[in-house]
Formats: structure tokens, sequence, C-alpha cells
């Protein structure tokens, strides 16, 4: 049975957002012409995001240059980095009084340095306006740039570094086809390396058709790599050319994920059917 055929369970019933914040936050983005993940791959915590104040920026725009099936964000070719974004963004963050902000990106292989210069330019650019605001970066793989991108970035720590392997890697073929799990690896691996005081992080979905010895494995390599956060979270089809949903995975899974994140030695974890790698990002210590 498809997704679409298939009833919700009661755990992934969300309500949509409203109030006064959802709509400061409505505006302040759409005044200042800023992307965010949010809507660009219909994130089902977007309401509670925006009426929390919290929002997650796209930043080089919203074209990928790849076509991962379990995303909604568009594909294609890209336009040029606009360089108005970094003080665009800046000004967001004053207008909310953030003090936490999640930056994240579209694939830009189009890009000698896959857009990390561009992400330094933004985390500089808002310290200026805002020295408090803590970062968190949840970048592409930099393929073919990787010692490049981490260079490029340095000057704009500290930060969290995130980059997702996203599901199992027996699942890339159908799930990410762009993607590469030894390369999402190396990456973390080689930026905890560059900056072994930075907490790394990455997130994976369920419900794909991944088995539970798969995940387990899939923790093993990221601690093998010296990752500190994750967040374990429930695929949704985020659109009709996406892929369906597999199973529905019980909150109580969910939770046993959690405890084993934790005796695996991650020093911060998120585990639930709603977490996204970028949800309750702000919070300080695990579940």
């Amino acid at each position: 049975m498809t997704e679409s055929k298939r009833k919700f369970p009661d755990w992934l019933k969300r309500r949509i957002g409203s109030g006064q914040m959802f709509t400061h936050t409505h505006h302040t983005l759409d005044t200042l012409g800023l992307e965010t993940i949010c809507t660009n791959a219909n994130c089902p915590n977007r309401g509670d995001c925006w009426s929390r104040g919290t929002a997650t920026i796209l930043i080089l725009g919203n074209i990928c240059t790849r076509n991962c099936r379990f995303c909604s964000v568009a594909h294609g070719i890209p336009l040029p980095p606009d360089p108005t974004e970094p003080a665009r963004v800046a000004a967001m963050a004053k207008e909310m009084k953030l003090n936490y902000l999640v930056l994240t990106s579209v694939d830009r292989d189009d890009l000698p340095d896959g857009g990390a210069g561009h992400f330094r330019d933004v985390v500089l650019t808002c310290r200026k306006e805002l020295p408090h605001l803590e970062f968190e970066l949840l970048v592409p793989d930099f393929r073919d740039c990787q010692d490049k991108a981490i260079e490029i970035l340095s000057p704009a720590r500290p930060f969290v570094f995130g980059h997702n392997v996203e599901t199992v890697p027996a699942l890339y073929p159908i799930a990410r086809p762009g993607g590469d799990y030894q390369r999402s690896l190396m990456l973390l691996r080689k930026a905890k390396h560059a900056w072994p005081d930075t907490q790394t992080k990455s997130a994976i979905m369920l419900g794909l058709g991944e088995t539970d010895p798969q995940v387990l494995a899939v923790l093993q390599d990221l601690r093998s790599v010296g990752c500190d956060r994750i967040a374990i979270g429930q695929y949704l089809k985020p659109d009709k050319n996406s892929l369906d949903v597999a199973d529905f995975i019980h909150p109580d899974k969910f939770d046993s994920w959690a405890k084993t994140a934790g005796e695996l030695g991650f020093s911060w974890v998120q585990s639930s059917p709603f977490t996204r790698s970028s949800y309750h990002a702000e919070k300080k210590s695990a579940e």
C-alpha cells in the first residue's frame, strides 16, 4: 500500500502553525527574500518552529545540482551566489533576536568550493551585527573539494558542523544516488581532525526500508569518525514524486534508538518521529 492510501498514525498528526510569532517569522523571511529548508523541503515542523521564532535558512539558492528521491527541493542549474544574501541573513537574525541560527544549503557541485565561501561570509557578516549569535552549519558533502572547504570555513568558527548521511548505505542507490556514504563519513572525519574542539553532527531518516542492524551500523560508523551529535527521525514523503514511506516507526522505537545512541557515546541525541537535523538544534544536551 502506498503512503498516499495509508492512514497516518496518530503520532504523526501535527497542527499547522499560527499566531503572532508565526506571522512575524513568515513576514520577516518574506520581506528579506530569504529561502528556508522549512518550505522548500515541506518540513512538517514548520508550524512549530516558526511559532517559536526559529527557521533554518537555506542559502545559495533553492535549486540543487542533485536529485535525491527523498527530497522535494528543486533540482537543475542554480544561479550564482547572491552577494547580498549574507547581509539579508544578518538582518533577519537581528530582527528576530536570534541566539542560535542553523544555516544549510542545496548541493552546489557547480562551484569550485561547493559553496563553502558563502557559508563563511554569511557567518562572518552576521557576527558583525550579533557577536553573541551561535551557528550550526548543515553542509553538503563538498564533493571533490572537502579539504578546500574545511580550510575556507575555518575563519568562521566556532560552529556546530553538520552533514547528514540521511539513510543506510544499502538504500543510497534509490534514495540518494548523487551521494556517497563513504564520502559523507570522510567529510565528518576530516572536520573532526581539523577542528577537534568542534562538535560534529549527522542525521538519519527511518522508514525507507532499512533494517535495525543497518541503522546500528550507521550509528557505529558515525561514532568511529568522531561524530558527536545525532538526529534520528521519520521519513515522510515531501511530494508526489518522492519515495513512498516503507514503514511508520513507532515512537517507542525512536526512544530505543535514543538510548542506543547515548550508549554509543553521542553527546547530543534527538530521536522522535518529527525529529529533523535542525529541529530543536539549539538544545544544549541529549534527550
